[in-house]
């Protein structure tokens, strides 16, 4: 069984910045590929970035050049570096391990204009 808790979630203006944290439990990380998903209000769930357990990446052309996935595998998280942040970017963002897949419980981030 594998935990996944996020943080780092908040209230931040147009231009601002966040730092998404999503720690894992089990030993299974350093091996899984992770993602972050986001879901606005009314809004299908979407992909926003992915990492292999190698480090390659891949992001949603939203975000392209304003977000940078990362992670640590000696501590079982991954990061999202949310930069330049519009209204737009207003979700709840969501960690995902991808295989096998386990989701966490998601944080708010509400970007104000």
């Amino acid at each position: 069984q594998v935990q996944l808790v996020e943080s780092g979630g908040g209230l931040v203006q147009a231009g601002g910045s966040l730092r998404l944290s999503c720690a894992a439990s089990g030993s299974i990380f350093s091996t899984s590929a992770m993602a972050w998903y986001r879901q606005a209000p009314g809004k299908q769930r979407e992909l926003v970035a992915s990492i292999t357990s190698r480090g390659s990446t891949n992001y949603a052309d939203s975000v392209k050049g304003r977000f940078t996935i990362s992670r640590v595998n000696a501590q079982n998280t991954v990061f999202l570096q949310m930069n330049s942040l519009k209204p737009e970017d207003t979700a709840v963002y969501y960690c995902k391990l991808l295989y096998p897949q386990y989701w966490g419980q998601g944080t708010q981030v509400t970007v104000s204009s």
